[in-house]
């Protein structure tokens, strides 16, 4: 997958993009450097939690040329804060995960099926199974189906974006693998840096996916 297949070099370098991606990265730059433990649940940290993808759906607001593939991402993007926010809190995690698959399913239609590509879900299918099969093992009964399901959305997802190519390939892949670590570490067994890495790799899929709606557009003026 080629970042520039999207077209971005020019966009990315541009004083507006510059000037808008930076409450993502001030947003960013505080969640990590705060750190709030995940055993002190409030408002306050979920809040700060999901400000970056906030963040970005401003930034596509303000800079994405207007059209459907754009706001799809959007609402995708305001999905996912709420996603955050749920999980902030164990009791609401299944929560979490509906927004997230809710997220997905606009990301599915932003990307479109066309062109098909079977040969790439081929690719996606083994994984899925391979890493369900173990997870499945360590499943409580009334958390197989949802985690199924959920799984099954995250795939076609990364099907379809890497189906697409360029940045929206780049940042489905990092997606399932947020999620793969965040998966292993809640029900398989603990990770060190477990949260950094599912952190870290869930912001710059976000952005990747979002930066795709840059592609071969001139930005909005404002």
């Amino acid at each position: 997958m080629d970042t520039n297949k999207d077209g971005l070099l020019g966009p990315l370098f541009s004083i507006q993009v510059r000037r808008w991606m930076s409450p993502f990265l001030l947003t960013c730059s505080v969640y990590f450097l705060l750190w709030i433990p995940e055993d002190q649940p409030s408002w306050l940290g979920a809040l700060i939690k999901c400000l970056p993808v906030l963040c970005l759906a401003v930034f596509l607001w303000a800079v994405s040329p207007v059209g459907s593939y754009a706001r799809l991402l959007q609402v995708a993007l305001l999905c996912s804060a709420l996603g955050d926010t749920f999980l902030i809190w164990h009791e609401t995690f299944l929560y979490g995960m509906a927004a997230f698959a809710v997220a997905h399913l606009f990301y599915l239609a932003a990307f479109g099926m066309s062109p098909l590509q079977p040969g790439l879900l081929l690719a996606v299918v083994p994984v899925f199974v391979m890493f369900s099969s173990v997870l499945l093992l360590h499943l409580e009964e009334d958390m197989v189906l949802p985690v199924v399901a959920y799984g099954l959305i995250l795939s076609a997802m990364v099907w379809r974006g890497l189906a697409r190519g360029g940045s929206a390939g780049w940042g489905a892949v990092l997606f399932a693998l947020s999620d793969g670590v965040l998966a292993w570490d809640n029900f398989v067994q603990p990770l060190s840096n477990a949260r950094l890495l599912t952190m870290a790799t869930y912001y710059a899929a976000q952005t990747l996916i979002a930066l795709s709606a840059l592609k071969n557009a001139g930005l909005k003026t404002n």
